[in-house]
């Protein structure tokens, strides 16, 4: 699977959170059902200043490598932090800036996602374990691109 590094600047994301890990047998449904409130319920359209109208997937607080726990994140880029009164609402988290592999996948939004990750997960990348993310260009389930990006040491 070809990949390319990149350097990013830290941004900005928020939007809501689940933990779970790839061993877990409602793993899927754990990310599923925070995809499906993230639309269905409305809190895409409630994030103030998105910085695009791109949706994430972030992985992130891993408690060691990828079998081990990690916080899911589904959200938006953001200009700011949300305001305070706004900020028990939704989970902030801040993509650090840095070093990363960046993976451009296309077809099927969860088929190509999910192919993704089990070729990344036999790939020896020098990976942080810190943050990695999933970067959706558009919002077609059979026609979708996304951009993968996984932190790099």
């Amino acid at each position: 699977m070809e990949y390319e590094i990149v350097t990013l600047k830290e941004k900005i994301a928020v939007g809501i959170s689940a933990r779970t890990n790839n061993l877990s047998p409602d793993m899927g449904a754990v990310i599923g059902g925070l995809w499906n409130r993230f639309y269905n319920e409305g809190i895409y359209a409630s994030i103030p200043e998105k910085a695009n109208a791109k949706a994430l997937g972030i992985y992130t607080d891993f408690a060691g490598d990828e079998k081990e726990d990690y916080t899911i994140i589904v959200g938006c880029e953001t200009s700011a932090e949300p305001q305070e009164e706004e900020s028990d609402r939704y989970t902030v988290c801040r993509i650090p800036a840095g070093r990363y592999a960046k993976f451009i996948v296309h077809g099927d939004m969860v088929q190509a996602v999910a192919s993704a990750w089990q070729e990344i997960w036999q790939m020896d990348l020098p990976r942080t374990f810190q943050c990695d993310y999933e970067e959706y260009q558009n919002d077609s389930m059979d026609h979708a691109e996304i951009h993968i990006y996984v932190g790099l040491i």
